[in-house]
C-alpha cells in the first residue's frame, strides 16, 4: 500500500504517519508543491533495497572482470606481471 502526503501534512501528523510506516508497512511518498521528492518506507524495505544495490554493484564488477579476462586472454601471466612491474617503476 502507498500513500501520498505533502510535507506540511507530514509535519503536522508525523507520529501518525510514522506509525503507519512502522506498524502497517505503508509506503509514503512525500511531496513538496505536488512534486514527489522523498519517501518513507519500512526499515525492512530499506535493507532489501540496499542489498539489491550491493548485488547490482557486484554484478557490474563481475562484468568488468569478465571483460578484462577476455582482453588479457592473449597474454601470459608472466607478460602481465612484467607489464605491472614496468608500470610500477614508472
Amino acid at each position: 500500500m502507498q500513500e501520498i502526503v505533502g510535507v506540511t501534512e507530514l509535519q503536522r501528523h508525523f507520529r501518525s504517519f510514522f506509525d503507519q510506516v512502522a506498524r502497517e508497512r505503508t509506503r509514503i511518498v512525500l511531496t513538496r508543491g505536488s512534486r514527489p521528492e522523498a519517501a518513507l518506507i519500512p526499515y525492512e524495505d530499506y535493507l532489501r533495497f540496499q542489498q539489491m544495490q550491493e548485488n547490482e554493484v557486484l554484478a557490474r564488477f563481475d562484468q568488468v572482470w569478465d571483460r578484462l579476462d577476455e582482453l588479457n586472454a592473449a597474454y601470459s601471466d608472466d607478460e602481465i606481471a612484467a607489464d605491472i612491474a614496468a608500470a610500477r617503476q614508472g
